[in-house]
């Protein structure tokens, strides 16, 4: 299956000389073609890839439009004839053989759409990686976890998620999806910017009845944040902002009321919180959030019928049906095992 592994860049000159090397020594030209989209960087990262990867394709964005929209237009400018697209953050090291195992799986399983490896944290390789782990899951609320991932409490891989696995969603730091499943579902929604927005992919596709899967036999390592850090209060508006809008745009009529109302009582402890730790930015964040999300809710009301209407799979197997908070902060569970969502 002919595929594109595009690398999106914004003055990531520094990520490229460091992890694009792994990527082209463990990709074969035969497997899969590297392109490195750029985000209109100001670095120097255009004179580094004519420099140093001049077997790499380049496709050059005016400006930064961000990851999702990013995404969109590199895609749109590559051969209509690939027909696999692989999403990979420019801080991921791969591993020898990584890509197969993805490709073989998507190859005999028609009716998955996406999948991803096990991702391990790059500055501790012997737990997994924060932001993608052994395959996202969701609660009953809207909290994204995974396997290997709760909250703050990282696991270390032990082998307990190797065996593969229906999941949610499938993390965009290493996102192998189907070419025509991805323009099916119209793509990433460019209105994220950035943030949650493969969580929104991944729900479309799976309420359609596709399937998303971890294949852990892939492992890569992942930094993690190397955009913006994790205390930054612009990541925190657009976690915030962006996790309503994926309950607004896919969540039944019979949950989205009740759940929104439940979310705005427990945001407005998280910022609280927020304040206490004398992060008053990210506590301003959070409010910020919801009052952007009120003001531009409307305008995805059309999306959020159209995926309503295509809708064959409700409710979704692998959407927790409790709570994650009263799991992980009552009930003190760390562990994804310990939830028994199978």
């Amino acid at each position: 299956m002919k595929t594109a592994i595009v690398i999106l860049n914004w003055n990531g000159a520094q990520m490229l000389r460091r992890f694009l090397p792994s990527v082209l020594e463990h990709t074969p030209a035969e497997e899969a073609t590297v392109f490195v989209a750029d985000n209109g960087s100001s670095d120097d990262s255009l004179a580094v890839l004519a420099a140093k990867f001049p077997q790499v394709g380049v496709i050059r964005l005016n400006r930064n439009y961000g990851f999702a929209e990013g995404y969109n237009l590199a895609f749109s400018k590559v051969d209509e004839d690939f027909e696999l697209y692989l999403l990979l953050n420019s801080d991921i090291e791969v591993t020898a053989g990584w890509l197969q195992p993805l490709k073989d799986y998507m190859a005999a399983h028609p009716d998955v759409a996406a999948c991803q490896p096990k991702l391990r944290a790059h500055h501790t390789p012997t737990h997994f990686e924060y932001a993608g782990a052994a395959g996202g899951f969701i609660d009953a609320l809207g909290y994204p976890f995974c396997r290997g991932r709760l909250f703050e409490t990282v696991e270390e891989d032990r082998g307990q998620y190797d065996s593969v696995a229906d999941v949610f969603w499938a993390t965009g730091a290493a996102l192998l999806i189907r070419s025509d499943a991805y323009w099916e579902a119209d793509g990433l929604d460019e209105r994220f910017f950035a943030h949650q927005e493969e969580i929104d992919l991944c729900w479309r596709l799976r309420s359609r009845g596709y399937k998303i899967v971890c294949v852990p036999a892939s492992t890569v390592y992942h930094v993690g944040g190397g955009t913006l850090p994790k205390e930054n209060p612009r990541k925190t508006f657009l976690n915030f902002r962006n996790n309503l809008l994926l309950l607004y745009k896919n969540l039944p009529e019979r949950r989205l009321h009740r759940v929104l109302f439940i979310r705005f009582w427990l945001d407005a402890l998280a910022s609280l919180v927020f304040l206490m730790k004398g992060e008053w930015r990210s506590f301003l964040a959070v409010w910020k959030a919801h009052s952007e999300f009120w003001r531009i809710h409307n305008d995805f009301f059309l999306d959020r019928l159209h995926n309503l209407s295509v809708t064959v799979l409700d409710p979704i197997p692998e959407q927790y049906s409790g709570s994650l908070l009263v799991a992980y902060y009552l009930r003190r569970l760390r562990t994804f095992d310990a939830l028994r969502i199978r």
